[in-house]
């Protein structure tokens, strides 16, 4: 799954990165330790032209039919085998899609009682984009909410030994296929959903500080060297 990332890239460079109108009015500081239920900046495109735009959204989508918010909890992440086919999931998967932005994410591994965090980037530390999806739904009182989820696959080689999903990074050049509203040809979509090259990623060992939501800085990621006395 994808619990946690990291997306400490001011809203300037992410615009440059992501082809974005830098006058985009949404405001985004640096992140360190994203964390679900929270509002994360996606990538999407205009339904009536090719032109990109930010958004705030929920982490944890709330399908548009779903009586109450709390199934947001549940769906932080939709995975590729299944997310043409769930109800919750197929309707976003073939015309509400978006990137959600991200320069690192955590995954922990467990050693019997104890869980390591790590974070996963790319070998260059650059941005990337995990596979997302998205749906608008309404309260009780008609106020609406857009919230997303991210896609996973099984993992690669660099994560299988601490977790055996990870969430999908789309290459550049699938961009713009998988932003266009109108593109719908599933099989097309889900050859995209494939397990991110173990030799362009790199990973290392963070500190416990990132197990809390509470906490929210650069030394989340910085990397942990345990102190070993002999």
């Amino acid at each position: 799954m994808c619990g946690r990332y990291r997306l400490a890239r001011k809203k300037e460079i992410l615009a440059e990165t992501f082809d974005v109108d830098v006058e985009n009015d949404v405001e985004w500081s640096p992140r360190y330790n994203v964390a679900p239920g929270q509002d994360v900046v996606v990538v999407r495109q205009d339904a009536t032209r090719p032109v990109r735009m930010f958004s705030l959204v929920r982490w944890g989508l709330i399908p548009s039919w779903s009586k109450d918010a709390k199934a947001g909890y549940k769906m932080i992440n939709a995975r590729a085998e299944t997310v043409a086919d769930m109800p919750a999931f197929r309707d976003p998967f073939r015309s509400r899609r978006c990137l959600i932005p991200a320069d690192g994410f955590y995954e922990w591994s467990k050693q019997g009682k104890q869980k390591s965090p790590f974070c996963f980037s790319m070998a260059d530390d650059s941005i990337f984009a995990f596979a997302g999806i998205w749906d608008r739904w309404r309260n009780p009182n008609q106020e609406s909410m857009e919230t997303c989820s991210i896609i996973t696959t099984s993992a690669n080689a660099i994560l299988s030994g601490i977790h055996d999903r990870m969430p999908v990074i789309l290459k550049r050049d699938h961009y713009d296929l998988w932003l266009d509203p109108g593109f719908n040809k599933v099989d097309d979509l889900l050859d995209l959903l494939k397990p991110f090259p173990a030799d362009a990623m790199r990973h290392y060992r963070v500190s416990t500080r990132v197990n809390s939501v509470k906490n929210d800085d650069p030394a989340c990621a910085e990397e942990y060297v345990p102190n070993l006395l002999f």
